[in-house]
C-alpha cells in the first residue's frame, strides 16, 4: 500500500515539474513567445541605403556614362566610322571626360526613356529632349541648353499651300512615337501615324506614304532642303516653341554637375565652339539667359 502512495506522490511532481518547465519563457497564459526576427527588416535597411547612393558616385565607380540617344542629326548620328557624333554627342563626351569616366552610346525606343532610366540600361537622355512636363516629372532634369520648335515637313513643291499650322489640319502626318511632334499634333487633333524615328518620319513624306512630317526645327534645318539628302522636302510652319534639356533618373545629383558643366563651357567657349561646328550656334542658351 505505501508502494502505491508512493508511486501516486511521485508521478503528480513530474507532472508539476513538467508544467512549470512549460511555462519558462512563455507569456501569462503559458504560450510560447516568439522572438521577432530582424533579419528582414536590416535586409530592407540596407537596400534602402544602397538606393539612396548618388548617381555620381555610382556612374564614376563603373568607370562609364551611358547615354541613351536615337539616330537624330545634328545632335546624335554616326560618322563614316560609324562612331557617334554630333552637338550633344560631343558635349557629352566632353562631360564624361570631366567626370574622369567614357561616355557610351546606346540607341533606345524614344518611348520607353522613362523605363530605360529606371531599369539603369542607360544613366541618362542626351537626344535633343524638349522639356515637356511629362518629361520634368519623370526625370531630373538638366537646364534648358537650346531653343528648338516642331516645325512641319512637306514636299517642296507643295510647301507654299502649307505656310500655316491651319492649313495643314486636313494632311496625314507621320511623327516619331513618344516625341514633341506627336504631342503637338494630338493636341490638334490632327491625323498622325506613328513611326520609330524623326528620320523615318522624313522617309514617310519622301515616299509619299505620309503628306507632312512634324520633327524639330534643328533637325529640319540639318537635313532637308538644298544640299541635303532630302531635296525634295522643305519646312513651313511652326507649331510651338521649345527648350531642350538633358535627363536623368529622378533625384539623379548628375543633373546639377552637368549644370555647373554648361556654366564652365558656356564661359570657357567650349559649347558655342561645339555648337559652330554643327551648325546649332544660333539656338544654344548662354549661361546667363
Amino acid at each position: 500500500m505505501k508502494k502505491k502512495i508512493f508511486a501516486l506522490v511521485l508521478s503528480m511532481v513530474l507532472c508539476f515539474s513538467m508544467a512549470a518547465c512549460g511555462s519558462e519563457g512563455g507569456d501569462a497564459e503559458g504560450e510560447a513567445v516568439v522572438t521577432p526576427d530582424t533579419t528582414e527588416d536590416q535586409d530592407v535597411g540596407r537596400d534602402s541605403n544602397e538606393d539612396g547612393e548618388s548617381d555620381l558616385a555610382y556612374v564614376k565607380e563603373k568607370g562609364t556614362l551611358i547615354v541613351g540617344i536615337t539616330d537624330f542629326e545634328p545632335m546624335d548620328y554616326k560618322d563614316d566610322s560609324g562612331e557617334w557624333i554630333g552637338f550633344d554627342a560631343d558635349m557629352a563626351k566632353a562631360f564624361a571626360e570631366s567626370l574622369g569616366v567614357e561616355a557610351e552610346f546606346v540607341e533606345i525606343d524614344w518611348d520607353n526613356k522613362v523605363l530605360e532610366l529606371d531599369a539603369k540600361s542607360i544613366d541618362c537622355v542626351w537626344n535633343g529632349m524638349t522639356l515637356t512636363d511629362e518629361v520634368t516629372s519623370a526625370m531630373e532634369c538638366s537646364r534648358a541648353y537650346c531653343n528648338n520648335a516642331q516645325v512641319a515637313i512637306v514636299k517642296t513643291e507643295d510647301a507654299d499651300k502649307y505656310q500655316t499650322v491651319e492649313s495643314l489640319k486636313d494632311l496625314n502626318f507621320a511623327a516619331e512615337v513618344g516625341s514633341a511632334g506627336e504631342g503637338v499634333l494630338a493636341e490638334l487633333s490632327y491625323n498622325c501615324t506613328s513611326v520609330k524615328t524623326q528620320a523615318d518620319a522624313l522617309m514617310e513624306v519622301a515616299a509619299g506614304t505620309s503628306d507632312a512630317a512634324v520633327i524639330d526645327s534643328l533637325m529640319a534645318a540639318a537635313m532637308v532642303g538644298e544640299g541635303t539628302g532630302y531635296e525634295n522636302l522643305t519646312y513651313t510652319a511652326s507649331f510651338n516653341s521649345e527648350e531642350y534639356g538633358v535627363g536623368f533618373r529622378k533625384g539623379s545629383d548628375l543633373a546639377n554637375e552637368l549644370n555647373n558643366f554648361f556654366a564652365i563651357s558656356s564661359t570657357d567657349g567650349s559649347l558655342m565652339t561645339t555648337a559652330e561646328k554643327y551648325g546649332v550656334q544660333a539656338a544654344v542658351i548662354g549661361s546667363d539667359e
